[in-house]
């Protein structure tokens, strides 16, 4: 597993920008915030012209001052390093550090994240600005920790500046040795394309198509990854030499970067920021959506690189910039719902952002605590509750993780692959959701994981059932550890599209589904793209458990069965296969393999989970209806109810047993309604061995 955060307590923090303000004000902010529970601040992440306000010319003295106030008034300081917006002189003087898109045209000054990582000269102006900063603060007795630049690659997740094409073909040496080995990998006798000469390799241009060798592509987001990471080393290898008594963290979970590998090799943990209505700007045409829900995704995505983890950046109010992603006011107890979502998936710093709005710049709506006239309102007097709250539970779920026997697996080369792969990669988003929706209104907790080279099969086993939807690129050495999970008790599923691509992005010359054929014991007879014209094929469940209309979503692939252990639950009922297998499972020793010919629906989901008899951990204690979610947070022989109410509605809650709500206090026992985004945390009986 990775690696967690360690807390004495549930702590809150708030992101904190004493630039931004008169230094009049500080006192009395930091005052607030401990009148608030608020316990640690971030500062400085985008700081770096107040560092260095000219070329060589250091000026640390400001934030001094503040950090020997946040000390006074018994604050801790996360420092951010400013790194991912710097100073006009900076790319003035050095236009060679910008980002280019893909006609090579450079991004300028004016927003954050417009630079690129491989550029020698903001390398060194970075790691420069990053020691100095350090060497300033580092025995400062309120400084606790550093976070990393900030959210790399927001906004931006493809480079292709110059010094990005030079670099990415030092890589490519690097990664295959000899040209003969990279034309073999891309596949460049197709349209031929075969390189003779390094120089003649690039990163993705701007061609006449949108569509670019898709194996070259692949290799594209993998050296994006790694050149992220080498520049994130730059900064850590400084703190770890310069404050070794300091954690380090970095703070998002953006496109193209191995968050597993930058966490494992550099950090300490990862941190998250956390913006719930983003799932409401999203929403997908499907009944009763998720909305706000969709970040226990997210937050179940993040478990899976810290168990837990710090949300270095909380909703705390309205958001957006003066152009974009403008989004309403929560509604009275959202905030707290939202904080509550955070601490059930792992959350144990929580860093709301920010103090107070900002008066300047674009991100003038995208609100914090405090409104622009700094008098108490109802954001503040809410956030106080859960400072309260957090602060009467001390310690009682530190040491607590999430607990979930379903997990939805994923892996970086899939979700990349999937990117530019109009045939399975959109099958992916539609079935991820499908799953992890149902199981959240069924109440049955759910971590999201990454299958990763260096995965062991104890990780695996720890699940009852994992959904492998589309891993298109499958490998033998993959096949054989999933082999082995079904072997040992395990349940997987895969869908459509599994297995017929190589680690290079080629299509296998083996019968579909590759590698895992055996496993499942069915091969792919015929397959169709359900899109226009082709329509999808209607599905007949063996024993009627699907209701007349379901269809098989997104792909239809025609299975044959090759093994007589192989069972159909499901065929088609319509389109000119009508009567051919959908949906196998073969045992396998004490296992179970499923094989899918289609993206997952929600109604797919439902009848599997049906067959598979998967109930909510939560059942022995209490019923609740869909709008409410459920998880449990365990530590020993103690565990911790969550109980959250997504719903503008009371929901009715049945407990069958009597519990105790330690946030309010309150017995609970028959029926009760829970309010509108009201949250219970519930105390279980502990567990029996």
């Amino acid at each position: 597993m990775g690696k967690s955060i360690r807390m004495d307590k549930l702590t809150l923090g708030v992101c904190y920008y004493p630039e931004h303000w008169p230094e009049a004000l500080w006192e009395d902010d930091f005052r607030r915030m401990r009148e608030m529970n608020i316990s640690v601040v971030r500062l400085a992440e985008f700081a770096w012209a107040i560092f260095e306000p000219e070329e060589g010319k250091f000026d640390f003295a400001m934030f001094h001052r503040v950090l020997d106030l946040a000390h006074r008034y018994g604050l801790k300081v996360i420092l951010g390093t400013p790194t991912a917006a710097p100073p006009a002189w900076l790319t003035h003087k050095y236009p060679e550090v910008l980002n280019a898109d893909v006609t090579g045209e450079l991004y300028r000054h004016g927003l954050r994240r417009h630079t690129n990582y491989t550029s020698a000269k903001y390398r060194e102006l970075c790691q420069r600005i990053v020691r100095k900063m350090v060497e300033a603060y580092k025995d400062h007795p309120a400084v606790i920790g550093w976070q990393i630049d900030n959210e790399f690659n927001c906004h931006m997740d493809v480079f292709y500046a110059e010094t990005d094409h030079a670099a990415f073909r030092e890589w490519l040496k690097d990664k295959y040795g000899t040209l003969d080995k990279l034309n073999e990998a891309w596949g460049t006798v197709f349209w031929s394309q075969t390189y003779t000469a390094w120089e003649q390799v690039h990163l993705t241009r701007h061609m006449v198509s949108r569509s670019p060798n898709p194996h070259m592509a692949l290799d594209e987001k993998r050296f994006i990854s790694d050149i992220t990471i080498s520049f994130a080393r730059l900064q850590t290898e400084i703190i770890r030499e310069l404050a070794p008594q300091h954690w380090i963290t970095t703070n998002g979970m953006f496109g193209h970067l191995d968050n597993h590998e930058l966490t494992e090799e550099l950090l300490d943990f990862f941190s998250y920021d956390s913006y719930p209505q983003f799932g409401s700007l999203d929403t997908i045409n499907e009944e009763a959506p998720l909305l706000d829900r969709a970040w226990s995704m997210k937050l179940s995505q993040v478990r899976s690189i810290s168990p837990n983890f710090c949300v270095m950046e909380q909703q705390s109010g309205p958001g957006g910039w003066v152009d974009a992603m403008a989004m309403g006011t929560p509604k009275p107890g959202q905030i707290r719902l939202w904080s509550y979502q955070s601490v059930l998936h792992g959350t144990d710093l929580l860093v709301y952002f920010r103090w107070r709005t900002a008066t300047v710049g674009t991100e003038i709506y995208w609100h914090g605590i405090n409104d622009y006239h700094n008098r108490p309102n109802r954001r503040v007097r809410e956030i106080a509750q859960i400072g309260g709250e957090l602060a009467s539970l001390g310690n009682s779920l530190i040491g607590s993780a999430y607990q979930a026997e379903v997990a939805i697996m994923q892996d970086y080369d899939n979700s990349w692959d999937g990117e530019l792969d109009a045939w399975c990669g959109p099958l992916q988003r539609r079935s991820v959701r499908a799953w992890y929706k149902r199981l959240q209104h069924r109440h049955i907790p759910a971590d999201m994981i990454t299958l990763r080279a260096s995965t062991p099969l104890e990780e695996l086993a720890a699940y009852k059932v994992i959904v492998y939807p589309h891993p298109a690129i499958m490998t033998d050495e993959t096949a054989a550890l999933l082999t082995r999970y079904v072997e040992q008790g395990g349940i997987l599923l895969f869908g459509a599209r599994t297995g017929f691509k190589n680690i290079h992005g080629h299509c296998y010359m083996r019968p579909f589904p590759g590698p895992v054929a055996g496993l499942c014991g069915i091969t792919v007879e015929d397959f169709t793209l359900v899109k226009g014209t082709v329509a999808p094929a209607e599905l007949r469940w063996k024993d009627s458990r699907l209701a007349e209309g379901v269809k098989a979503e997104g792909f239809n692939e025609i299975l044959q069965v090759e093994d007589a252990d192989t069972e159909v639950l499901a065929e088609y009922a319509s389109e000119y296969y009508a009567g051919k297998p959908a949906l196998t499972r073969r045992f396998v020793e004490k296992g179970q393999a499923w094989y899918y010919g289609a993206a997952f629906s929600e109604a797919v989901v439902d009848a599997i989970a049906d067959e598979l008899g998967l109930v909510s951990p939560a059942a022995d204690f209490l019923e609740a209806p869909a709008q409410v979610e459920l998880g449990i947070r365990r530590a020993g022989d103690k565990r911790f109810l969550f109980v959250l109410n997504y719903s503008g509605e009371p929901a009715p809650v049945q407990l069958k047993t009597p519990l105790k709500d330690l946030l309010s206090g309150a017995a609970l026992n028959g029926e009760a309604a829970l309010p509108p985004y009201e949250v219970w945390l519930l105390e279980l009986p502990e567990a029996a061995e």
